[in-house]
């Protein structure tokens, strides 16, 4: 009873904070950050992809369309299922532009795909958000990240706070973004686009997840905003009659073909010219897809009528906007923006500001993620318990170094499974919020991708040293001040080369295949590693170069060095002969005389930096929508030449 009342409270807060919005007009942002009016309008629109795995057979999704969307209005665009609604956005938004022809014009003339990029922002059905920060640093950091020095601070301070009172999430300001509702995650995810006031926001199926009261509210949100002079366009699933009647322009479509455009009051009367006749009791929006289902001739009827979208439903050639009648915007983008959005400037800040805001951003999310964080500590000290104890007081023991060399092994074994494991894992997800933030131009992926590198150095530090240090001396070591650090940088350097090794894994396949790629590529370097064990000086010099191609190897020699190289005539334990007393026979017999603790070093370094590579051109191609039809085409062809 006790919960029940509480979600009802919050979801009457919600619904409080959403009528407030009315009241705002995001007067400072509109002034302080200045953009055009933008119309939109696309002519001819074809979307075609490939069907099956054959080159010549092909599918359209968007056929022929034609359309268009003004400031001042929010449009929805309609349909069923996989009648081209998310392909339609896609393509406006840019966000898709393979197998795509028509023309696409901003205010009357071709778009500028670099100027539109900057001038809109695109949110995406998966309201995903980073967690771990509140609402109010949220907003900071996107402020920070999409205005750069077009605002100074104590202005960025009032557009944040004017944007908070819009969407209602003033009392919201000091809550962790993974305990807003859903309703509340929807507003912040519009918040954050706001802050560099895009004339342009698209929204895919932002009534996803939520019931009708807060898509009410929302829907009501999105059109205040289209009312201050933006062009809002967002797709909606078979919405209520409710809802469909708060939109100012619909636009339907069925099976990739325009059925209607124009303002929702006139579908009754377009249908009723068509000899279609809506009951009174049925909602407008859910009858046009009843009678488009119900036979192919009645969805043919409606493109004609509507010419495909080249007619719209308004009052002649002028359009409905806030009760009034204008005519569509002819004003040239460029002429109108102040020099920093103009610049020729990918983004809005420089690098090194981009990597700063982010690195610190990265760092209060896992200062922050305790429970993650003592999962981790208690990871590294039991673990480092468990080897210490199996391999209790044998580092000084030359009878048997083998075990010592298991001891090593077992080392770099924890440092590898534990740091490539979790991006595989992790990364899959975190990678969709990457790639809204990286679309809508909040930062590039060099900012990104040093700051995910660097973020994650401290951790492996401290939680490895405490494993290490745990290890080094249950198991009996000697107590020496050099061969620990020279044993703990061959330990920290596994650990960043494996983590590199899981997130090329991670940004290449999906959880579920990388969970099986991941061990299944780690086993035979696992094996490589230890090949030669017994008879070192016959290892054949293929075997020796595949050796090498496993950087397991170079962890396990880098410690096996640090803790013999140099190392006096050991002491047999109870043996009255010591035939490992000398360390370089046992580097003899275990294939790793001839190398020297540099060697490793720097062959650690040189695959961390290879997997990084790796990984950052797997993101690199990933962000770009054209990569995976590329990758389809040439593997059609390959399976074809077969």
């Amino acid at each position: 009873m006790g919960s029940t009342s509480r979600n009802g409270a919050k979801k009457n807060e919600d619904m409080i904070n959403s009528e407030d919005v009315m009241n705002s007009s995001l007067k400072i942002l509109t002034n302080m950050a200045k953009r055009p009016e933008i119309d939109i309008e696309f002519r001819n629109l074809t979307y075609t992809i490939r069907s099956g795995f054959s080159l010549n057979k092909k599918k359209n999704i968007l056929d022929d369309i034609s359309g268009a969307f003004h400031t001042g209005q929010l449009t929805g665009i309609l349909g069923p299922s996989g009648s081209g609604k998310s392909s339609l956005m896609n393509i406006l938004a840019d966000y898709s532009s393979v197998g795509v022809t028509g023309d696409i014009d901003i205010n009357g003339r071709p778009r500028n795909k670099h100027l539109f990029r900057k001038l809109s922002c695109y949110i995406m059905q998966d309201d995903l958000i980073q967690s771990g920060i509140t609402v109010e640093e949220a907003m900071n950091i996107a402020a920070n990240l999409k205005l750069g020095s077009e605002l100074k601070q104590d202005e960025k301070f009032l557009v944040i706070e004017e944007i908070l009172v819009t969407l209602g999430l003033t009392k919201s300001r000091s809550t962790r973004a993974e305990k807003l509702s859903g309703g509340q995650r929807k507003r912040l995810s519009v918040a954050l686009e706001l802050v560099n006031n895009p004339p342009i926001i698209i929204l895919d199926e932002p009534s996803s997840g939520l019931d009708t009261v807060s898509t009410q509210q929302l829907i009501k949100l999105l059109k205040h905003l289209a009312h201050t002079g933006r062009t809002v366009i967002c797709t909606i699933h078979q919405p209520p009659a409710s809802i469909f009647s708060l939109f100012d322009h619909v636009y339907f479509l069925s099976k990739g073909k325009c059925v209607y455009q124009g303002n929702p009051k006139l579908l009754v009367p377009f249908m009723t010219k068509l000899n279609f006749h809506c009951p009174v009791t049925h909602n407008p929006a859910d009858f046009i897809l009843e009678i488009l289902h119900i036979n192919l001739e009645n969805m043919k009827i409606f493109v004609n009528a509507i010419k495909n979208g080249q007619k719209s439903e308004c009052i002649g050639d002028i359009i409905i906007k806030n009760d009034k009648q204008i005519k569509p915007s002819q004003m040239n983008i460029e002429d109108v923006l102040p020099p920093t959005v103009t610049k020729d400037m990918n983004l809005p800040t420089t690098l090194v500001t981009q990597f700063v805001i982010l690195y610190k951003r990265m760092l209060l999310q896992k200062r922050r993620n305790l429970t993650s964080l003592w999962i981790l500590i208690a990871h590294h000290v039991i673990s480092g318990l468990l080897v210490g104890a199996i391999f209790y007081d044998i580092g000084n023991d030359g009878s048997i170094p083998i075990a010592n060399f298991k001891f090593c092994l077992s080392v770099v074994v924890f440092f590898m499974y534990t740091y490539t494991m979790s991006p595989i894992l992790l990364f899959p997800t975190e990678f969709q919020i990457l790639r809204r933030e990286h679309f809508n131009r909040w930062y590039g992926l060099k900012a990104y991708f040093l700051a995910m590198t660097f973020s994650s150095i401290p951790s492996i530090i401290i939680l490895g040293v405490e494993f290490i240090f745990v290890t080094y001396w249950m198991s009996g070591q000697i107590m020496d001040l050099k061969r620990f650090a020279l044993f703990s940088i061959a330990s920290i350097l596994t650990a960043l080369c494996s983590e590199g090794f899981g997130l090329a894994i991670g940004t290449i396949f999906a959880v579920r295949n990388g969970s099986i790629i991941g061990p299944g590529t780690i086993a035979p370097l696992l094996a490589l590693s230890v090949y030669g064990m017994g008879f070192g000086p016959n290892i054949e010099t293929i075997m020796y170069v595949l050796m090498r191609l496993s950087f397991i190897r170079y962890g396990i020699v880098g410690l096996c060095i640090a803790l013999y190289d140099q190392r006096d005539k050991m002491n047999c334990i109870n043996e009255p002969y010591c035939h490992y007393g000398d360390y370089r026979i046992f580097f003899r017999d275990m294939g790793m005389s001839n190398t020297t603790y540099l060697f490793e070093i720097l062959g650690l370094l040189g695959f961390t930096i290879l997997h990084r590579i790796v990984a950052y051109l797997a993101l690199h191609f990933r962000l770009q929508e054209e990569f995976s039809d590329r990758i389809r085409k040439y593997l059609i062809l390959i399976l074809r030449n077969k």
